[in-house]
């Protein structure tokens, strides 16, 4: 018997790359069996100093995929290797380019509790959710693209799968496995159609400088997705993690309400988060997320801690307890939401989360944005996405400014008022935040031998009014008697910074 020769697949992929773009490698290989579990598939980069591999997947119809993002400009070469022999073993080369200007890498922790891009560019989260937006017909997801480009959030919570909840109960078009919600699914082949779906949704936030708080699971379900087994559960992160890694703007959030999902205990917890670091070889930020009681966030995958609420009034004002708890950025996704709906947490003036957003900004943390106003059409943002009609967006944003002006662009917890929080730089940046309280004045102490200026924030009418410079160790600041007020001072580094317009405090 003369030996067996080996046959080479057909391969594609570009000959050059963006820095922290996708660059992709399309095989033909083997469609008879199940492609899906018979067939393993990888490539090594190399750009001459270090090696990395990503895992490939089927895309369905004989095609196979492998995707990558180069971290450096430079040549780079790649070599196949599968259980396949007709994908294994195949070389090639490619040339990454510098980044657009626009894209910044993926973001990374950075000092510790708070956030910058892979190019250093400081990076301040403004989130929102929309739990199944990509799961929503094309008039829908389209609507939802169009607010979040005219929007200033820049990132978003999703469900990678179908979510069944109050309000969002229509069927989604596509599911992850074939099937049908009448019959059983086949959870060891997948639908490449709905992962493409949510891809290119992953892809369109991405062009629009928006990271995407991907949610691997989640208790609210209908379909049984919720309870597949161990084997079903590590194919599906195994295959979404090897499609969506390569992605910049890429999040893991390995639950919504991590402790309803019943069906699954710490250990399989752990066990996927391992999964997701084994085949994300790139290190995007991972996190999972509570209903009632906290996952360890010390544990060493937990990028950042995704905080729920855990009272109906008070929960921002925990946020530089839990930072300092957990050593890692806090993030509360879930403090309840702007609406009108029947349910506590979503019901929330806009005043009050706004006001939940500095409570938490000036204790260094990030309080996120949630909208659930009912309509006829239960076209409700926060399950299905569509339009924002409520007005705390513009009001966070405005906040956001107010921390990008700190000299570092973030704030931290301060040595504070026992009635007033107070975050910035110590004797250099500060601001003090009044919330429901109605000072008509109020006297503060600063370093006599500095000069600053005063500015008094109505966070609400989003207004800064300069109100004078200090000359001594103490400053009386008026102020107008109403709620959600703040002083911020702001070191002057010689007498030309004060201005012509500032009158001078003592």
């Amino acid at each position: 018997m003369a030996p067996h020769t080996k046959t080479t697949a057909r391969i594609r992929h570009d000959e050059h790359c963006a820095r922290w773009d996708v660059f992709e490698i399309e095989l033909d290989g083997p469609s008879h069996g199940n492609p899906f579990t018979d067939v393993d598939l990888g490539a090594t980069f190399s750009d001459g100093r270090r090696e990395q591999r990503a895992g490939g997947f089927y895309d369905g119809d004989g095609k196979y995929l492998i995707r990558f993002m180069p971290d450096a400009e430079g040549p780079w070469t790649f070599v196949t290797s599968s259980t396949a022999r007709s994908l294994d073993g195949i070389a090639g080369r490619f040339l990454a380019g510098p980044a657009a200007p626009e894209h910044h890498g993926p973001v990374r922790v950075a000092d510790r509790h708070h956030f910058a891009y892979a190019d250093g560019t400081r990076y301040l989260p403004i989130g929102t959710t929309a739990y199944a937006w990509t799961h929503q017909v094309e008039r829908l997801r389209a609507a939802t693209r169009r607010t979040l480009a005219s929007s200033y959030f820049n990132k978003i919570r999703m469900c990678l799968l179908p979510k069944s909840y109050a309000y969002n109960t229509d069927e989604p078009e596509l599911y992850p496995f074939p099937g049908s919600p009448t019959d059983s699914w086949d959870t060891t082949r997948f639908d490449p159609r709905f992962f493409r779906r949510f891809e290119d949704e992953v892809r369109a936030l991405r062009e629009l400088g928006i990271e995407a708080d991907v949610i691997l699971f989640h208790p609210y379900d209908r379909w049984g997705f919720a309870e597949l087994g161990r084997e079903a559960d590590d194919r599906l992160t195994r295959y979404a993690v090897r499609r969506l890694s390569a992605l910049s703007n890429v999040w893991w959030s390995m639950a919504n309400e991590y402790d309803l999902v019943r069906a699954k205990t710490e250990a399989d917890w752990e066990r996927l988060a391992g999964i997701v670091a084994e085949e994300d070889p790139f290190g995007h930020l991972a996190s999972i997320h509570n209903c009632f009681s906290f996952y360890d966030h010390t544990t060493p995958w937990i990028t950042h801690c995704s905080i729920q609420r855990v009272d109906v009034y008070r929960t921002a004002e925990n946020t530089d307890t839990w930072r300092e708890l957990w050593g890692k950025p806090v993030v509360i996704d879930e403090c309840g939401y702007e609406g009108d709906i029947d349910q506590g947490w979503g019901n929330l003036t806009s005043e009050e989360l706004v006001r939940r957003c500095w409570e938490g900004a000036v204790r260094g943390g990030y309080v996120q944005h949630g909208e659930t106003y009912l309509n006829d059409a239960e076209e409700l943002w926060w399950s299905k996405g569509g339009r924002l009609t409520g007005t705390s967006p513009e009001r966070i944003a405005f906040l956001h400014g107010v921390i990008r002006d700190s000299p570092t662009g973030v704030l931290d917890p301060l040595p504070s008022d026992w009635d007033a929080p107070r975050g910035g730089i110590q004797g250099t940046y500060e601001v003090i935040y009044f919330g429901l309280s109605r000072p008509r004045f109020r006297n503060i102490s600063v370093p006599a031998d500095e000069r600053f200026a005063i500015d008094v924030i109505d966070t609400w009418a989003m207004t800064v009014d300069r109100v004078g410079i200090t000359t001594g160790s103490s400053v009386r600041v008026e102020l107008p008697g109403r709620p959600y007020m703040a002083v911020r001072l702001s070191r002057l580094p010689d007498q030309t910074e004060a201005g012509t317009h500032a009158s001078v405090l003592t």
